[in-house]
């Protein structure tokens, strides 16, 4: 017996189990099985509503070849399943059936172990009195990733509620929205100070424990600033945080948002916050918050302004107690901010460059699938005084391509320390763009070419300050 017979056995059984008990929702199907079937556009909820579904999972799900695939990653779903007693295909729909329901879950239960059935909530409900297995239905649903963090919701609820308007299209074409199963970086994957972990566990805990906080009426809370230099982690920082909460992440740069080239600036501010809010429970990073002060100071625009006067209001009417939205700002220059830019965060998480131990700790985490002989991480961290998670993340990627000319896979103490010195000749490059994605994710599990996505700060070291 393979894992693919095993595989799409539970498929099918999960659609026949899932079709049939009224009592379950999408939030019951394992989402590798929920994004098949989901329907992403759909109406609102008037009974005169013109468009032909709502977005939501229809019974019964139809198990095909076609949906095995989709949902299980087998080529051949058939083939694997074709030899069992219970099974059968109807060769015009191509539709897989159970013929024997019972026979398909006894042969199933004895080859399935209580992990692969707490990871399925309709199969842990199903086979919760089961004596073979000790399962939690309550505690399985609780570990599923909800169905509000999958792509296949965000694009649906994008395209009901901004679809039609080409102002709209325009403004989303500014706002980058990933689900959580698109962010590649975990929170350990980061190197992160003893005051960095204490926020993450508070906001943690605040968004766990959002109706409590609301009946006591602790409202203000949930807005906190990242500031640090460039390369120091921040957006890795916020996008590991929506991985692990399993929460939309909607991330904006102000620069785009507020360009007087890009439409009308104040509107475009509106809506970001208004994605935001259609998509809670999500996280709002805002980067460049700088831009803010820099923008009330000056002479600019007087769209622009109007711009940052909307940002701030927005700010102060989104709440993560209410609208469910966590809003974390970012900025490379907290200098540059004033007052009433300052008072709109609740709290403030410092990202400063990483000490000598944490740049050991973060040489070992991306080093981790590499083969370096000799490897002395302490002595490299020493060598590299003053140099962000960025910095050290180029290093190691210059140190991979110089072995690389030399048909080598296998690094030495001496590449790295090479690369080091190289690295510091351009000290320049610290402070240029580079291609996308070099900046972010650096202290990703191991795979240098992880990077994920915006050629800004990221590294791995954020400290809780004031």
């Amino acid at each position: 017996m393979s894992d693919e017979t095993l595989d799409v056995v539970e498929f099918l059984l999960t659609t026949s189990v899932y079709s049939d008990d009224r009592s379950l929702d999408e939030n019951d199907l394992p989402p590798a099985i929920r994004r098949v079937y989901w329907t992403g556009t759909g109406g609102n909820d008037g009974p005169n509503d013109d468009r032909s579904r709502r977005r939501g999972i229809e019974r019964p799900l139809s198990a095909t070849t076609g949906t095995a695939r989709q949902a299980t990653g087998i080529d051949q779903p058939w083939e694997a399943v074709s030899g069992l007693m219970f099974t059968d295909r109807d060769e015009f729909s191509g539709a897989i059936k159970l013929t024997e329901r019972e026979l398909a879950e006894r042969w199933f239960t004895e080859r399935a172990d209580e992990e692969r059935l707490m990871a399925n909530p309709t199969l842990a409900k199903h086979f919760e009195d089961h004596e073979a297995f000790d399962l939690d239905y309550e505690v399985a649903r609780e570990a599923n990733r909800p169905i509000q963090a999958d792509r296949v919701w965000i694009d649906g609820l994008l395209e009901e509620y901004f679809g039609d308007d080409e102002d709209d299209q325009e403004m989303l074409d500014l706002v980058e929205v990933r689900a959580p199963e698109e962010v590649e970086i975990t929170l350990d994957d980061l190197v992160l100070t003893d005051d960095q972990e204490l926020e993450i566990e508070k906001i943690a805990k605040a968004i766990e424990h959002r109706d409590y906080l609301a009946d006591i009426g602790l409202r203000e809370i949930g807005k906190l600033l990242f500031v640090g230099p460039p390369g120091t982690g921040k957006t890795s920082t916020a996008r590991a945080l929506a991985r692990d909460m399993d929460l939309p992440f909607v991330e904006v740069k102000l620069s785009m948002i507020t360009s007087q080239y890009l439409g009308e600036t104040a509107k475009n501010v509106d809506k970001t916050f208004e994605v935001a809010k259609r998509l809670s429970p999500c996280i709002l990073f805002i980067d460049e918050f700088d831009f803010v002060a820099k923008t009330r100071r000056s002479d600019e625009h007087a769209a622009l302004k109007r711009a940052v006067n909307t940002l701030l209001k927005s700010i102060d009417d989104v709440s993560l107690i209410q609208d469910d939205v966590l809003l974390i700002g970012a900025t490379n220059h907290p200098d540059q901010l004033d007052a009433a830019a300052w008072r709109r965060f609740d709290e403030i998480v410092n990202f400063p460059k990483p000490d000598g131990i944490m740049r050991a700790d973060i040489l070992r985490i991306i080093t981790r699938t590499m083969d370096i002989e000799e490897f002395d991480p302490a002595a490299i961290a020493e060598a590299t005084e003053g140099l962000t998670g960025s910095d050290l993340r180029m290093v190691l990627r210059e140190a991979v391509l110089e072995a690389l000319t030399e048909d080598r896979t296998t690094l030495t103490q001496e590449d790295l320390l090479e690369a080091v010195a190289d690295f510091e000749e351009r000290d320049n490059l610290k402070n240029m763009d580079m291609i996308e994605g070099d900046h972010e994710a650096l202290v990703a599990g191991g795979d240098l070419g992880a990077a994920s996505g915006d050629g800004h700060d990221h590294d791995h070291d954020h400290s809780h300050d004031h």
